[in-house]
């Protein structure tokens, strides 16, 4: 009979004491339980003692947690948590130094469990081991396991970081600043320095004026992880604490000191592998040093800024022949405005908008203060409604569009005129506008790098190619645009197809991302090799995945279904040639008319025509081909009737007779340029559209070698007699409509053969099959009659 669910049986075990072998009931109190097992070894005052799980971090059992016990779980009697924590907190005023240690070190071990912490904080725990760690009298292992039972204790949240003393925290600090120190204190007075600077803002304040950038810089450099990884983890949380000015400064100061060079070859790059909890520094530090794009990234253009209209201006000069301005002083307002909106224009700016408002610069109420004659003379260059600042207003990306084009044609500026160039060469709705996608562009960066979203707190996801150069984000602008521009060619993309574009552009630089290449000619190198062919293959080969049709099982069932479907698709091919086709031929005159019908194998026109007949009693060569005869000047070949008995028609067959061909007799399939009615023609070009129409069949009459020739009417039709005379002749049918049929018949029939399965997980690899019995005597003979 099975045990109630809420029985366990598990094993209870104490120190020179043999095992108790119970059976745990979970509905009876916990103070019963250990009173049974208390008695069982003879142990009075049962409410001193407790239980523990036996390994891992010893948690104690209570009320709470006791629904953790499962079936074989080991559990051992201890002492109860208040009368360990009240004999431990006693053994911290021993004078003894070996006594102190180890009760620091048992602490430390019971310290992670939070019914212990509750006891050992309520009875002035952290007090005394504050006061251990300001006392500073040991600088060893006594520090270090004071500091760690502290940091176990304050994990578990009960008692704020702010409540902690500001000489409590100096003292700390003293330990993170001193040259001389055992390799296990700084690494753990970092780890709670960190907590306060993230917990208190406050105290955060006190630990970045007390902590220099420098100190930090020299833990990062020591040859040690765990202490870089501590040093690394207080510096993303003085930075995280930091205003977005002052975070700048620090930043700034930081790359002086080639720290970013330091990360990337002796951490990223370092012969030991890069802990999770260091990708996670590096994945803040590079989202706040991302994040220090985001105020341009919020701020629209400003039609009254001077700075930023002699930019836009800049930008229009670096793309167009600087003597055009020359040559435009002596050109009337007009026709200047006319020349500096078309260049605009071609830039890609949206100049010509009559649907626009009057722009609120014009409002002479605020010019009076803004400085009227440059802002005028910048306006007099377009007409009303026309301003290119316009479409910079929109944020995001604001100004940070803008500083991305700036970088792209002052640092590439070959790249740059070529990119505007030759899209201005192109026909209007063919080019790619140049200022347009640099703006979606650069939203799509923000996007795909979480610019002015809040840091995770778990999140690994960190590129080291931000890493391995000054500017990554405008270097990588540079790269993109001419990977837009690349892709925007091979898809022959036009004005209506701008979404699109940015799409598979949105996927090629995902997918690149994902990669973490570890510098950007890495990164270049590996989307340059994405084309969009590329991404439409990777499209449906994860569709497929998603569908599971790429599952082996399923592989497996397409193989053995294929033979099935092809000879439905070859059926119907031969079925296909029994009805008959309108067919083509060349006059004389090389033109093509259609002439007469296939569809009755009894009518018969002097015309391109035939029809494949089956006789019954004789199925697989019993099948014929009624003669064909071309009109004059076609090159095609005619055929004399044979004679066949009655018995080989059908009764619909015989009021007539057509000449035939037998398929004994017929020794190949042309097609193409092989076919001898396309050869005669020669290479015309009227005559190379016939090519992938024309398909003969070469047949013996007589001694000599003849042909039927056909020029199908559709691209299908070729495909379809090709396929069914293939068949017929027992050649495989290699056509591309025969692929795509078998492809779409087998989608349809593996996903009606699955239909029973669907949400049902299909295993990449079959389960094991177990190895057969030693021996076979369970089996029950039945023939044998019972006695």
């Amino acid at each position: 009979m099975a045990p109630p669910r809420n029985v366990v049986k598990i094993a209870v075990q104490m120190r020179d004491a043999i095992p108790q072998l119970i059976r745990l009931d979970q509905a009876k109190p916990l103070a019963a339980v250990l009173k049974e097992v208390c008695d069982a070894w003879s142990l009075v005052h049962s409410e001193r003692y407790a239980l523990q799980f036996a390994d891992g971090h010893r948690k104690y059992i209570t009320e709470n947690n006791r629904t953790e016990i499962k079936n074989g779980s080991i559990l051992c009697l201890s002492t109860a948590p208040d009368l360990e924590a009240e004999r431990l907190l006693g053994g911290l005023q021993c004078g003894s130094r070996e006594r102190r240690r180890e009760t620091l070190q048992h602490l430390v071990l019971l310290a992670p469990d939070m019914t212990f912490a509750q006891e050992v904080i309520s009875r002035d725990g952290l007090q005394r081991l504050g006061t251990i760690i300001e006392d500073g009298d040991d600088l060893g292992e006594l520090l270090a396991l004071a500091l760690r039972a502290f940091l176990e204790l304050m994990e578990h949240g009960m008692v704020s970081w702010e409540t902690l003393s500001i000489p409590f925290v100096r003292k700390v600090v003293c330990y993170v600043n001193m040259n001389l120190m055992d390799a296990s204190v700084q690494p753990l007075a970092l780890r709670l320095l960190e907590s306060v600077t993230l917990s208190s803002p406050a105290l955060g304040q006190l630990v970045k004026s007390e902590v220099p950038l420098d100190r930090l810089l020299v833990h990062l450099q020591v040859m040690n992880q765990q202490l870089q990884t501590k040093a690394m983890a207080l510096l993303t949380a003085l930075l995280q604490g930091a205003s977005s000015t002052e975070r700048k400064h620090m930043l700034d100061y930081l790359w002086q000191r080639n720290l970013r060079q330091f990360i990337y070859k002796n951490i990223i790059h370092s012969a030991a592998p890069l802990g999770d909890e260091m990708a996670h520094h590096l994945y803040v530090l590079q989202a706040l040093m991302l994040g220090l794009l985001e105020p341009r990234m919020r701020t629209p253009l400003d039609p009254y800024s001077q700075e930023q209209r002699e930019q836009l201006q800049a930008l229009r000069q670096a793309a167009f022949d600087p003597e055009g301005e020359s040559l435009g002083t002596g050109l009337s307002a007009d026709r200047r405005r006319s020349l500096c909106a078309r260049e605009f224009r071609k830039l890609g700016f949206s100049v010509s908008n009559p649907s626009l408002a009057p722009h609120p610069c014009l409002n002479p109420g605020l010019l009076c203060s803004r400085g009227l004659e440059s802002l005028l003379s910048y306006l007099s260059l377009f007409p009303q409604n026309s301003n290119p600042a316009q479409d910079l207003e929109r944020v995001p990306p604001g100004l940070l569009a803008l500083d991305n084009m700036l970088y792209f044609s002052r640092h590439a500026p070959s790249a740059y005129s070529r990119f505007v160039l030759e899209n201005s060469s192109r026909e209007d709705k063919h080019e790619c506008p140049f200022a347009r996608s640099s703006i979606q562009l650069t939203v799509l960066l923000c996007e795909l790098l979480h610019i002015g979203e809040p840091c995770s707190e778990t999140a690994q996801d960190f590129s080291p190619m931000f890493f391995s150069q000054d500017q990554s984000f405008h270097e990588l602008f540079c790269v993109s645009i001419q990977l837009l521009n690349k892709t925007w060619k091979e898809m022959r993309a036009t004005q209506e197809d701008f979404d699109k574009v940015m799409q598979v552009v949105r996927e090629q630089l995902a997918r690149t991302l994902a990669l973490k290449p570890s510098s950007l000619e890495l990164f270049r190198t590996k989307v340059n090799a994405l084309p969009y062919g590329e991404v439409l293959r990777l499209r449906q080969t994860e569709r497929l995945h998603q569908e599971g049709t790429l599952a082996p099982p399923i592989l497996e069932l397409r193989e053995k279904l294929k033979p099935e479907l092809m000879g439905l698709i070859r059926q119907q091919r031969l079925l296909r040639l029994c009805e008959g086709t309108l067919f083509r031929k060349i006059s004389s005159r090389r033109r093509q008319t259609s002439c007469g019908s296939a569809a009755c194998p009894l009518t018969t026109r002097c015309c391109s025509m035939g029809t494949w007949r089956r006789v019954p009693a004789h199925p697989p060569l019993r099948a014929y081909l009624s003669s064909v005869r071309m009109g004059q000047g076609s090159g095609s070949a005619t055929c004399s009737p044979q004679t066949m008995s009655q018995d080989h028609l059908g009764p619909s067959d015989q009021p007539s007779l057509l000449p035939a061909v037998p398929v004994a007799d017929i020794k190949a399939l042309l097609t193409g340029k092989d076919c001898p009615h396309v050869r005669e023609k020669g290479s015309g070009k009227q005559n190379k559209d016939l090519y992938e129409l024309a398909f003969s069949v070469s047949y013996d009459h007589g001694e000599e070698e003849a042909y039927l020739n056909f020029i199908a009417p559709s691209k299908r039709e070729f495909h379809l007699w090709t396929d069914g005379l293939s068949a017929l002749l027992g050649s495989p049918m290699g056509s591309e409509q025969t692929r795509l049929d078998l492809e779409q018949l087998l989608t349809m029939e593996t996903k009606l053969r699955l239909l029973e399965l669907e949400n049902v997980p299909i295993p990449e690899q079959p389960p094991p099959i177990p190895p057969p019995p030693t021996n076979f005597n369970f089996c029950y003979d039945c023939s044998i009659p019972e006695p």
